[in-house]
């Protein structure tokens, strides 16, 4: 947790004092009524917090002094602020133990009593849309391929950046159209890996590390090694810009991938997209992806149900 903030008290926490895991939670106080015939109630009391307790270490020549400030905080009883990330709690020490190794290094251990949880609830948690994936890993390899100035590879991905602008949203788009981005998606792939193997030989060619050779003039040398810390950089973007584009690949496999995909003998896109969006009006999400054009469903097959609705209203456009 080096990239977080951990404060008790007037107690700011740094280094090796900051732990590397604060385990929160707890559990809900249930009662439980065993009733004749088997049946059960269950009334829910209210949460229980889990202590809250982290571990650290105090190092350097206030390491003492600081593991005795903590150790007063639990004398005191009082409650104290914790603050890390975005969680805050109102808390009580119950436990301090410090660990005396030398004057400038002093393992503890803390637990806090959690009197309030302050932490803003989160009632929902929104995923991101394939759309908005898609469209942040687009620019992302755009701008990979523009630092690395390649001109096939500015080439495939313009090409790519083409080949999205023409589906309105690939969440309800119909196979067709998804394969044609992930071919466009393999295209820019290959590139990426054949040059890729292009610059890995850059850099592996020379007699000596960085391709410096003891003979040469500095000037020379000089450029050399100009030229290999290029190539290590523009390897460093290429390995990037593969796994930009992989993560994209797997996003669109993910909107026809078998979840989405249910046997039907008959029925109706009424009926499906009900059951799939809680709204029957938005059948016409369903139609799009299966190229379909009336919603009564004839015989038996197969059918993709897209992650979203269209928000058509029920009306298919052409």
């Amino acid at each position: 947790m080096s990239d977080t903030t951990v404060q008790l008290g007037d107690v700011t926490f740094s280094g090796l004092e900051i732990p590397a895991e604060i385990p929160w939670g707890g559990t809900q106080r249930l009662a439980v009524h065993e009733l004749v015939g088997g049946a059960r109630v269950i009334d829910a009391m209210g949460r229980s917090d889990r202590p809250l307790e982290w571990s650290g270490i105090f190092q350097g020549l206030t390491a003492s002094a600081r593991a005795q400030l903590l150790d007063s905080i639990r004398v005191g009883g009082k409650p104290q602020q914790l603050l890390w990330a975005q969680f805050s709690y109102l808390v009580v020490v119950r436990e301090f133990e410090a660990r005396y190794q030398r004057f400038y290094q002093i393992p503890y251990h803390i637990v806090c009593e959690v009197v309030t949880d302050q932490t803003s609830p989160v009632t929902s948690a929104k995923t991101t849309d394939v759309d908005s994936a898609i469209q942040a890993d687009l620019a992302s390899a755009q701008d990979l391929a523009n630092a690395i100035a390649h001109q096939e590879l500015v080439a495939v991905l313009t090409a790519l950046e083409t080949a999205i602008g023409l589906v309105e949203t690939l969440a309800q788009a119909p196979p067709s159209a998804i394969n044609a981005v992930l071919a466009a998606v393999i295209a820019a792939q290959t590139q990426t890996v054949a040059d890729i193997g292009s610059a890995t030989l850059a850099i592996g060619t020379g007699v000596a590390f960085g391709g410096v050779a003891i003979s040469a003039p500095p000037s020379a040398n000089a450029a050399a090694l100009t030229a290999q810390t290029a190539n290590v950089i523009e390897l460093s973007n290429l390995i990037l810009l593969r796994n930009v584009l992989g993560r994209m690949a797997g996003n669109l496999v993910s909107i026809y991938s078998s979840p989405n995909t249910i046997a039907v003998a008959g029925g109706t896109l009424f009926a499906l997209a009900e059951n799939a969006y809680d709204d029957a009006t938005a059948w016409t999400a369903i139609a799009k992806a299966n190229n379909l054009t009336d919603p009564f469903v004839q015989g038996a097959g197969l059918l993709t149900i897209p992650l979203q609705s269209d928000g058509s209203g029920g009306v298919l456009s052409p």
